[in-house]
Order: C-alpha cells, then sequence, then structure tokens
C-alpha cells in the first residue's frame, strides 16, 4: 500500500488576518483551525500565532508545552497564564502568570520535538540523527529511501534535510508504526509533507519495483533488524556513487552489515562508528562533565555505490591471526560475526515486542497534544 504524495502546505510564513475584535495581533476566534489548514508546522519563525505549540521553561528549567489557542488557558498549582498574552508576541519573550510566576517562551526545536514525541517503536536520538545527515550526506534536492520509519523521527529529520525540491520514499513493515510515524510527521509539519511518501511492505520488494526503471535514489537509510538482508537490493535502487547508510544496535548486526557489503562487490570499504555526546555543567568557577552522559546508542554504518557494473577495489589490510578462518567464522557461537546465515529475530537481540496498547496510546497522545 502506497500513499499518494499530498498537496504542498501554504507558506510557512503565512499570517493570520488580524479583525477588530481580538488581542492586538491575535487572529479572530475560530481561526484556530483554519491556521491548522494552512499548515503551521514547528520549522518557522517569526511572532507566535494560534495554532503554534509554545515551549514554556520556568526559573528551575521545568518544561511545559502548549498549543496557542484564542482565549485558552495555561494551568498550574501556581498560577494561570493567558495565551492570549503569547498570541503575537516574539519568539523568545518572557510571560508571566496571574501569580508572578515568570516563563521563558519559545518555539521548540526539531530536537526538543523528537525527545518528547509520543512513540511506538524506539526513535533515533539527535545524536545519530545528526551524524546521518552528514555522513549520509542529505542534500536539498536528495531522493532518499529510507526503511524502518519507526515513530517518524529519522523521517522528518530527512524530510528537513531534502527539502520540498527532495523526496524520501519510507517502507515500514508493519501498518500501526507507520501510522504512529505518519501523524507524527504531519504534526511537526503541520500537514501532509509533499515531498514524502510512505509504503507498506518490504524494502527489498518496495526498491526492486523502484529500481525497474533504473536507479531510483541517491541516498538510502536503513534502521531494521537485518540490514544485510537488503544491500542487493540497495545496490540496484542506487545510483552510482550513491552512499548506503546503516543504524544498527549490536556489534552482531554491525560485522554482519559490512561483510554482506564487502560480499556484493560492488559497494566501497565499508567505515563504521558510534558517538558518545557528554554534556558539561557549567555554573561559575564548577565547571565539569555531568555526571550522566548519552553514551552507546547504535552503531552507523556507510558505504558507496560504485559505478553499476563496476567492482570495488579491495582494500589491502594485514587481518589478525584467525580473523578470518573458515572453521571459527562458521562455529555457532560466533553466528553474525565474518557473515552467517541463520535467521534472527528480534528476540535474538533482547528486543521487546510493542504492545498494541502502546501504539493506541501513542495515537492518543498525538492527537490531543496537537490541541493541547
Amino acid at each position: 500500500m502506497t500513499s499518494t504524495p499530498p498537496q504542498p502546505p501554504a507558506p510557512a510564513g503565512d499570517t493570520a488576518p488580524e479583525s477588530a475584535t481580538s488581542p492586538a495581533g491575535a487572529p479572530a476566534p475560530g481561526e484556530h483551525q483554519e491556521a491548522r489548514e494552512r499548515g503551521r508546522g514547528l520549522d518557522r519563525t517569526g511572532p507566535f500565532d494560534v495554532g503554534d505549540k509554545v515551549q514554556l521553561s520556568d526559573s528551575r528549567g521545568r518544561l511545559h508545552t502548549i498549543t496557542l489557542k484564542t482565549g485558552g488557558q495555561f494551568h498550574t498549582h501556581r498560577g494561570v497564564l493567558q495565551h492570549d498574552d503569547l498570541i503575537g508576541a516574539e519568539d523568545g519573550t518572557v510571560i508571566t502568570d496571574t501569580a508572578g510566576n515568570a516563563y521563558q517562551a519559545l518555539r521548540p526545536l526539531y530536537a526538543d520535538y523528537m525527545l518528547s514525541m509520543p512513540r511506538g517503536a524506539a526513535i533515533i536520538y539527535p545524536k545519530d540523527s545528526a551524524q546521518i545527515l552528514m555522513w549520509a550526506d542529505i542534500f536539498p534536492g536528495a531522493r532518499v529511501l529510507e526503511a524502518g520509519v519507526g515513530s517518524g523521527g529519522l523521517t522528518t529529520a530527512l524530510l528537513r534535510a531534502v527539502g520540498e525540491s527532495g523526496s524520501v520514499h519510507s517502507i515500514e513493515r508493519r501498518e500501526d508504526f507507520a501510522t504512529v510515524a505518519r501523524e507524527n510527521v504531519e504534526t511537526y509539519f503541520g500537514a501532509e509533507h509533499p515531498a514524502w511518501t510512505l509504503s507498506i511492505g518490504d524494502f527489498q520488494d518496495v526498491a526492486l519495483e523502484l529500481a525497474t526503471e533504473g536507479p531510483a535514489a541517491d541516498r538510502v537509510v536503513l534502521d531494521m533488524l537485518a540490514p544485510w538482508e537488503c544491500v542487493d537490493a540497495a545496490a540496484l535502487a542506487l545510483v552510482s556513487g550513491g552512499v548506503f547508510l546503516a543504524y544498527v544496535a549490536t556489534v552482531t548486526q554491525l560485522s554482519r552489515t559490512a561483510e554482506a557489503l564487502r560480499d556484493h562487490g560492488q559497494f566501497t570499504e565499508p567505515h563504521a562508528w558510534e558517538s558518545f555526546v557528554r554534556p558539561w555543567h557549567l555554573e561559575g568557577l564548577a565547571v565539569r562533565p555531568e555526571h550522566r552522559m548519552n553514551a552507546h546508542t547504535g552503531f552507523l554504518i556507510t558505504a558507496r555505490r560504485t559505478a553499476h557494473g563496476v567492482t570495488a577495489l579491495t582494500r589491502v589490510t594485514r587481518p589478525a591471526p584467525g580473523s578470518r578462518d573458515a572453521e571459527e567464522i562458521a562455529h555457532p557461537d560466533n553466528e553474525g560475526f565474518g557473515g552467517g546465515g541463520g535467521e534472527w529475530t528480534a528476540n535474538d537481540l533482547g528486543e521487546r515486542g510493542v504492545a498494541p496498547r502502546k501504539i493506541k496510546r501513542a495515537l492518543r497522545d498525538i492527537r490531543q497534544g496537537r490541541d493541547r
């Protein structure tokens, strides 16, 4: 099942008309739905308007996200903040509630949205999304083929990078995950994105279908259990010089994907890495690392597609003794390292299944959060 690419939303800079009966700079009552229909999303700047999401931060750093409505109110046990006081105000303003408590009001950033958005499947965190955009070389106008859409976090980042002149074709095997991803993406952009197509099915089938008339993708980005099974299909879909990138959770997945790329023969030597982010505490002279850090989340592995029909140069190496021993590689205890042919399941990686009630809860939170 493939969705038809939607019509583009109205330009993000459009603003609602003013009314003589509304507060200064605020749209008239009843225009909240019109703002939604014009495609208001988080990817814009300028004064706050009806339908915008606003992130409120108090003096202790506690965060609250609200959706602006004419006549709306934000309640805490400390006081009440009027939405009308924010509508028309500049992004970054400081506002007080009825009890005099001050809040810094800012439009949420992509990272804020990704970390707080309701989810069914696990997300790729901002530190890895940033690496993917850089090392997969996602550029404006690129044609990206993505598989394993999950909750839509990485899809949102890809769509922002390719712009409306590019395209992102996302493939997801589970329809319930696809539904959550679709709603998260549309919530972020305020409407259906004109550059996005979402298909339900297997990557191999969809990629082969797209490649019937020639290479259909500049970049392939995979976030799935067994990306090595998709190397052949990715090679057909990619243009010469295109980038293959996979995000995997375990060392065995990493090894098996690397060997599949080498065995194919038309990918350059794979490159793999992981990233750690260590925040720092900044307070006067007490400048030191935080006690907690974002450590391992996953591995990234990339390779370039050679010209079609051209065998990649083999890198000259001096492997450690025994690292290529056929008997060792074939031993059941080493399944996955250096290749292997066994079938993998989520249980092999210790991954827990996503319960249907979690999907329902995520969809409920997305839909309620649009107006909350």
